[in-house]
């Protein structure tokens, strides 16, 4: 049976890494969270004093040794031997991660090791712009979305689970606008593969999503 090459975007919030980590376990495939590659690159921009608009981010990336490993249902990372795999989820690292995704000679980079990573299928990746450039040829692109109240609330909760202090409204005040950037920027910017089928989580169940995900992949690999 033919191992598929699936790719989930979707604004922050949306539930992305949540769904593709369990619809990978349920497909026995390796998840791939994009998204954690970023947040290393500003964690590291954030420890070394770098402007996160600057092609100095793209310089540091070619010397960073970033490795995700994917063990026991989670994406473990880690920069030049350090575990950081708690530590790129800070509020500190939400607000930053957007303006290091911007600039262009990082993507590139982060492109290619992306990439490296599908070549041989059995793949799960989530991001923003995986359906549209990184993996535009995916056997099954898929577009979650939800309500930025609701993903507010999401990741408000996830948070303070970890016992941060913040403003709901100010969080969703910092998702709208980074929705915004994400959509605006130049380079591979947010928006839907023509061919992704759209799932709204608003008031959908984790579990129910990712059914539709997995019901979706049965019936792609019936086609071939």
């Amino acid at each position: 049976m033919k191992r598929l090459i699936i790719a989930i975007d979707g604004p922050a919030g949306a539930g992305k890494s949540t769904v593709a980590k369990l619809a990978a376990q349920q497909l026995g495939y390796t998840y791939i969270d994009t998204g954690a590659m970023y947040r290393a690159v500003a964690w590291q921009a954030l420890n070394e004093g770098i402007e996160p608009d600057s092609e100095a981010v793209a310089r540091l990336a070619c010397n960073l040794d970033l490795k995700l490993t994917y063990v026991n249902g989670k994406t473990e990372v880690a920069v030049n031997g350090q575990d950081i795999t708690d530590a790129i989820r800070t509020p500190e690292v939400n607000r930053l991660v957007s303006k290091v995704a911007q600039v262009p000679v990082l993507r590139e980079i982060m492109l290619k090791l992306q990439r490296d990573m599908a070549v041989e299928g059995g793949v799960v990746m989530d991001g923003r712009d995986i359906g549209t450039h990184v993996l535009p040829n995916a056997d099954i692109k898929i577009f979650l979305t939800a309500s930025i109240t609701e993903r507010a609330k999401r990741r408000w909760q996830e948070l303070t689970d970890k016992g941060y202090t913040i403003d709901l409204a100010e969080l969703e005040n910092e998702i709208a606008c980074r929705d915004k950037a994400d959509c605006e920027r130049e380079v591979a910017p947010l928006v839907a593969a023509v061919d992704a089928v759209f799932i709204d989580t608003t008031e959908l169940a984790i579990d129910a999503t990712v059914e539709k995900i997995l019901e979706l992949c049965k019936e792609r690999q019936a086609c071939v």
